[in-house]
């Protein structure tokens, strides 16, 4: 071989192995966002795949054992629909009742969702006003009691 066959066939091995790297690597990245009602309907449909749901923590449902970072729990959606999860792992931040509850991962056999991340998120916290509603006479007013020597 010369020296150009041998800089070019290496050059495609690295190009092969990247893109190889990539595709198993991010499982995450195919996963489908689904409603907690379509993985109760169709759970036969999504048991090898990779999904995404998210719900409100079920209140009294949370179940962890630190012991063996274990993380049992029920979501449910909007119309009532419950999905078990288990989780192996650290147990989030925030987790408690009014929360809603991100999970990433495989339904079981069984019908329980066996996540591999587990997020959550209290829209009510961090979500801002509706600046529709915002009256900029509101805080002038409060401007003018708390700083009076400036009319």
């Amino acid at each position: 071989m010369n020296k150009n066959t041998k800089v070019l066939f290496g050059g495609a091995m690295i190009f092969l192995s990247i893109i190889v790297l990539l595709i198993t690597a991010t499982p995450a990245s195919s996963g489908s966002e689904i409603s907690i009602e379509q993985i109760n309907q169709n759970s036969q449909e999504y048991m090898e795949r990779y999904i995404t749901t998210e719900g409100f923590l079920v209140e009294g449902s949370v179940d962890w054992n630190a012991d063996e970072i274990k993380l049992n729990f029920d979501l449910k959606d909007e119309q009532g629909n419950i999905l078990p999860i288990f989780y192996q792992g650290v147990r989030p931040d925030n987790f408690s009742d009014d929360v809603i509850v991100i999970v990433h991962g495989y339904l079981g056999d069984d019908g329980v969702f066996e996540a591999d991340k587990v997020q959550t998120r209290c829209p009510s916290v961090y979500e801002g006003e509706d600046p529709d509603s915002y009256d900029p006479e509101i805080h002038r007013e409060m401007d003018r009691e708390l700083n009076p020597e400036d009319d």
